[in-house]
């Protein structure tokens, strides 16, 4: 208890601390089109946590993260299985995963606008920087199966189909879990920036835009808070999810 006490204090006085060195840069600085000091950032998000739009907004742009994350994960588990059980379709989709993971994020999101609707855009691109991510690792995982537990499996004629969920299922699981958190971490970042460019409606990154257009700094840092902020509890819920299944196993 003490200890956890300790921890907690020890980061709120971390987090003490940057918003100081925030504020003192700030003040270093003096121009508000360049850094807004802390107190200028809060007061814009207190206005924008007022409104009822922020919160629809909130919600759409939650909305199309989670969508593009969790088809990422289907597909990447999916196929990451197939992949790393017969090498014929590891052969034949590592090449294009690898296009995948080199293409810059911005050559996708343009790509994107032309062939999706706007709405649709950050999913596309959300599940397309995803994927290779959750594919790679569950691939990594089941390449990691014990040879001698295999071996074992063959030599009692296991089915093929129990040793996909019984091995290699609990091999991959702990490449799968870290490769999710990883993958919604970024899912957030690269929804907002596609958000920016295809500027669906009630979306956070079309205030973002407008916030660039119109000079209102103090709620572009505002809105950036709110994404750090639904990352930070999303991968945290995520977690709190994983860690209930192994206490329940």
């Amino acid at each position: 208890m003490m200890n956890s006490i300790i921890r907690n204090k020890s980061k709120l006085l971390i987090v003490i601390f940057w918003i100081l060195m925030w504020e003192i840069l700030s003040l270093i600085i003096n121009q508000e089109i360049y850094l807004p000091s802390p107190h200028a950032t809060f007061s814009a998000l207190l206005a924008l946590l007022a409104e009822k739009e922020s919160y629809i907004t909130i919600f759409y742009s939650t909305y199309r993260t989670l969508t593009g994350f969790l088809i990422s994960c289907v597909f990447g588990i999916i196929l990451g299985y197939i992949c790393a059980i017969n090498k014929f379709f590891y052969n034949l989709l590592y090449p294009l995963v690898g296009v995948i993971r080199t293409i810059p994020v911005m050559s996708i999101i343009i790509i994107a606008i032309f062939w999706f609707r706007d709405s649709n855009v950050p999913i596309f691109v959300a599940f397309l920087m995803c994927f290779p991510i959750i594919w790679t690792n569950t691939v990594t995982g089941i390449d990691s199966t014990d040879v001698k537990l295999l071996q074992m499996c063959g030599i009692y004629k296991i089915s093929k189909v129990r040793v996909i969920k019984s091995v290699y299922f609990y091999s991959a699981l702990p490449y799968i879990k870290a490769a999710m958190i990883s993958a919604l971490g970024i899912g957030w970042k690269v929804t907002s920036a596609a958000e920016v460019l295809s500027l669906p409606k009630y979306s956070i990154g079309g205030f973002l835009y407008d916030s660039k257009v119109y000079l209102e700094i103090p709620s572009l840092f505002a809105w950036t808070i709110i994404i750090v902020l639904l990352s930070f509890i999303f991968e945290s819920l995520l977690k709190a999810l994983f860690n209930l299944g192994e206490n329940y196993d």
